[in-house]
């Protein structure tokens, strides 16, 4: 096991409390009570269901030097009902799954030619915080103006470019799923000045942003599919797939394909 850093630690704590507070005692088969001044569960209740002592767990939640077992992070992850990305995300918080530093986005030029091969369909590569490293013409027609400009990503463009909204008559739906994804990505890397600057300008700039990040719902990328509104204004279903790049996990290709005929 690695120990974990300052940084991933208070990371921690804050996943920790964020999923407390999301779980309620009827959710683990608990009476609840309307006196109840705290959101979700308490600590000693939390404790309770993972069978250690309150203590132990509050210093987890205070970002105190503790090092749990991975008996102790699945017990904890029974606990709080994480699913399969919280619970990989816990692990890695405690520092049983280290991750590289922050440094700069590389894209082999093998990987960035992909999209350009599986013309017509729309696809791009993204990095760790939703850069877009490659695209084709495809993708760049259908995310209308995310492929513009001097460092294209597509998180600014999804919560700051007014066309997103337009281009997804669901985005708020897509919205919290990209959300999701990059919050799961900025916590393996507390500390990265790249993360901290772009939830910065995304909770300054876009108040769903703002709410929607403290609630830190946990996603990994998962193929499925989503109404998307054509420059032309018609609307059809397009099916998508998303691959890890293999030496760079972070890095997501994802390719789209037309699921149903555009409509008006």
């Amino acid at each position: 096991m690695t120990a974990a850093t300052d940084e991933q630690r208070r990371e921690l704590a804050i996943f920790l409390r964020a999923r407390r507070e999301r779980t309620s005692p009827a959710d683990v088969g608990l009476p609840g009570s309307p006196r109840r001044r705290t959101p979700g569960l308490r600590r000693e209740e939390l404790a309770h269901l993972a069978r250690i002592s309150t203590t132990w767990y509050t210093f987890l939640e205070q970002g105190r030097d503790v090092r749990p077992s991975r008996q102790v992070l699945t017990a904890i992850a029974d606990a709080l009902l994480l699913d399969g990305p919280e619970r990989a995300h816990l692990v890695a918080l405690a520092g049983e799954d280290s991750l590289p530093p922050d440094e700069p986005e590389f894209l082999s030029p093998e990987v960035a030619d992909v999209p350009k091969l599986v013309e017509p369909h729309p696809a791009y590569v993204t990095g760790g915080s939703y850069d877009l490293l490659a695209w084709n013409d495809a993708a760049a027609e259908l995310l209308a103006g995310a492929t513009e400009g001097p460092n294209p990503n597509l998180a600014r463009w999804m919560f700051l470019e007014p066309l997103a909204r337009e281009v997804l008559p669901e985005w708020t739906r897509v919205a919290q799923g990209l959300l999701a994804r990059l919050r799961t990505n900025a916590g393996k890397h507390p500390g990265s000045a790249r993360f901290r600057r772009l939830e910065d300008e995304l909770r300054t700039a876009s108040p769903e942003a703002d709410a929607w990040w403290p609630r830190y719902d946990i996603a990994t990328s998962q193929p499925g599919s989503k109404w998307v509104r054509t420059r032309s204004g018609r609307e059809q279903v397009m099916t998508y797939a998303s691959f890890h790049v293999s030496d760079q996990p972070e890095q997501v290709l994802t390719i789209y394909r037309p699921e149903s005929p555009a409509r008006d």
